[in-house]
């Protein structure tokens, strides 16, 4: 155990009882499902057949020790910020003048969404880098997610996230670092930034805040793009992407206003991993594809199957979901960012940034850079892709 000023910091043991296990593999092996969809694509859901074969693949093939190994993998803590307990991962690097970095997952992901990037950014010159890449590497679980607190009342916005993540780098006595991360770890990164604390030298995000609010009010409330603005093709085509998005965000709009109803996550693993599988499209179909189709693009049958059993034996399904309706920031519009940014486009995520954009957005940005593939999940689903990114996008930090 180490002290670092008036907080304690606890070591941490992912620890999942074989009762527990034992309970999970039951409820599998019960499982009914519902009717076949009416349609032939996902527009109504996660299909019968992929959760189907879900269920038959987690019940009977997954491994479910490999949570517990792969996390405790590295060294994990636990320390209170706020009055909550924020668990977290904290790998250093034992290269000289590694560069610190604390790295925020999104929803429906976890701590797993990152564990790829670990041992690559804490040591480089294994993976093809020079050991000038190096990074000491912080990754927390966000308040009702993982292994840290949940929340017992309301005001665990994604603004308090960013201000807790300031109080945590603080206690880890670093007065220098950097930040990143998608989905709501894009959203809180922008927010930590917003902050401006002293230590924070600059961020990246892989799902950046860029649209012009005029824009972004507009389709947010479902109503057309203001008259006489003026968009190039590149605009365009992410206008109608986003049209597209808050179109379909009814996951989303039910736990930003229901989720204490979402009961059943918490008493069905079937009805828990179709709730999660159906974030985005091109994500649900990639999933889809590994498990019914054998063909597994970015994320295996044991990603995916490992950030189930971390969702329900830790039972954050619902608490997980509250962070919808605490959060009062802007998901894709500008907020006001100008510290030094970085920002990956990856094509497959659910809008993708135009260079444009973007220049308005940070007026100190670092690196724009759009890759060949990849979507939402970019950590989980191509970690070599945003490894570089990272150290490409922070280089002139160090």
């Amino acid at each position: 155990m180490s002290v670092i000023g008036d907080t304690t910091v606890q070591p941490f043991t992912v620890n999942f009882s074989e009762e527990d296990v034992a309970d999970l593999r039951r409820r599998i092996a019960a499982s009914r499902f519902p009717e076949k969809e009416t349609t032939t694509d996902v527009e109504q859901g996660t299909p019968l057949a992929t959760i189907k074969a879900v269920v038959d693949y987690w019940g009977n093939n997954y491994d479910f020790g490999r949570v517990e190994r792969n996390v405790n993998a590295f060294p994990n803590y636990v320390t209170e910020i706020d009055g909550l307990d924020i668990h977290f991962i904290h790998a250093r690097s034992p290269h000289e003048d590694a560069l610190p970095i604390i790295i925020t997952h999104g929803w429906p992901g976890s701590v797993v969404e990152q564990l790829k990037l670990i041992d690559p950014l804490v040591n480089p010159t294994k993976y093809g880098g020079s050991a000038s890449d190096a990074f000491h590497v912080v990754v927390p679980s966000m308040p009702g997610y993982g292994w840290s607190g949940k929340p017992s009342e309301a005001g665990w916005s994604t603004e308090r996230i960013a201000k807790a993540w300031v109080v945590l780098m603080e206690q880890l006595g670093y007065s220098r670092y950097v930040a990143s991360g998608g989905d709501w770890g894009a959203v809180v990164t922008e927010l930590l930034a917003l902050e401006k604390p002293a230590g924070l030298a600059g961020i990246h995000v892989n799902m950046a805040g860029v649209v012009p609010p005029e824009i972004d009010g507009a389709l947010a409330t479902g109503n057309p793009v203001p008259p006489g603005t003026e968009l190039s093709k590149e605009e365009q085509e992410t206008v109608d992407q986003l049209k597209y998005v808050y179109s379909h965000v009814a996951y989303a709009l039910v736990m930003a206003s229901r989720p204490q109803s979402l009961t059943g996550l918490a008493d069905s693993p079937a009805g828990l991993a179709a709730w999660l599988l159906d974030h985005d499209r091109a994500s649900l179909e990639m999933i889809g594809r590994a498990f019914v189709d054998g063909e597994e693009g970015g994320l295996t049958r044991d990603d995916v199957c490992d950030n189930f059993t971390l969702f329900w034996l830790t039972n954050t399904g619902v608490s997980s979901g509250r962070l919808y309706r605490e959060n009062k920031a802007t998901f894709f519009g500008v907020k006001g960012v100008t510290v030094p940014t970085a920002v990956s486009v990856f094509p497959d995520e659910i809008y993708t940034a135009p260079r444009s954009w973007t220049e308005q957005a940070y007026p100190n940005l670092l690196h724009y850079n759009r890759l060949p593939k990849g979507g939402h999940f970019a950590a989980w689903e191509q970690p070599e892709l945003l490894v570089s990114e990272l150290r490409t996008g922070f280089q002139s930090l160090r």
